[in-house]
């Protein structure tokens, strides 16, 4: 468990929490098992970031293993790598959480261990959604680097040596946000839209969720993809 004080009595929002030592040693071993993951696609000249809970330090026992390739690269060359290296997929599948976001391949080690990456050329604001979040390279978890980022709550997590503090982003201030983060106000704004709108409603689905079989590559089932949703096409020509 972890202790939780307030640091401002005077300003309610802000809260600081303390990790004990049962957290810091889930932090660890998620954050040597993501390193595993990374030192592979790195010795095979592939860069990668993990984001999140993980980046940030405010993990769980229930917190996910994420790492993401942001660069468009051929989807043999990183199955191979993670597959000689020892890392058999459970599943595999192409995803697009609506017709206009990017479309990623998924290669799940494990129910709660995946690696992604696109298969077009992401946006600015689809990258910047990443350092929202919190994102962290192979050299930072080598190093014990925490770093800050917005949670789903619109809480953001300013690490500290002890643990973490906590402040409502609107608390904090959007554009003390997007500088923090090194992103656009845009796309802080868009986030918070999002978040508060799925907060209310829920979330509505995905609009692409597809299981590759064991003979499929993900380029020929995305190839069939763009023939089934036109839409698709119209994505990509964003990018361009």
């Amino acid at each position: 468990m972890v202790a939780e004080i307030t640091v401002r009595p005077e300003k309610e929002a802000f809260r600081e929490i303390i990790y004990d030592t049962y957290c810091w040693k889930i932090l660890k071993d998620l954050r040597s098992q993501a390193a595993e993951i990374m030192e592979v696609l790195s010795k095979n000249n592939i860069s990668s970031m993990v984001h999140g809970s993980l980046a940030r330090g405010d993990v769980d026992k229930e917190s996910d293993i994420d790492v993401f390739i942001s660069q468009t690269i051929p989807s043999f060359q990183i199955e191979i790598a993670l597959e000689d290296a020892g890392y058999k997929p459970i599943l595999r599948e192409i995803v697009q959480a609506t017709p206009w976001q990017l479309i990623k391949a998924h290669f799940y080690i494990s129910e709660k261990k995946v690696v992604s990456w696109p298969l077009i050329s992401p946006k600015k604001a689809e990258l910047e959604f990443y350092y929202f979040g919190g994102a962290a390279t192979l050299p930072q978890l080598r190093n014990n680097v925490r770093v800050p980022g917005v949670d789903k709550r619109l809480i953001v997590i300013l690490p500290i040596e002890k643990g973490h503090q906590e402040v409502p982003v609107l608390a904090y201030g959007e554009g003390k946000v997007a500088k923090l983060l090194n992103i656009s106000l845009d796309a802080v704004k868009e986030r918070v839209q999002v978040l508060t709108r799925r907060a209310e409603i829920g979330h509505t689905g995905i609009y692409i969720k597809r299981a590759l079989g064991p003979d499929e590559t993900y380029e020929d089932v995305f190839r069939k993809l763009i023939v089934e949703h036109p839409v698709i096409k119209k994505r990509i020509r964003e990018t361009e």
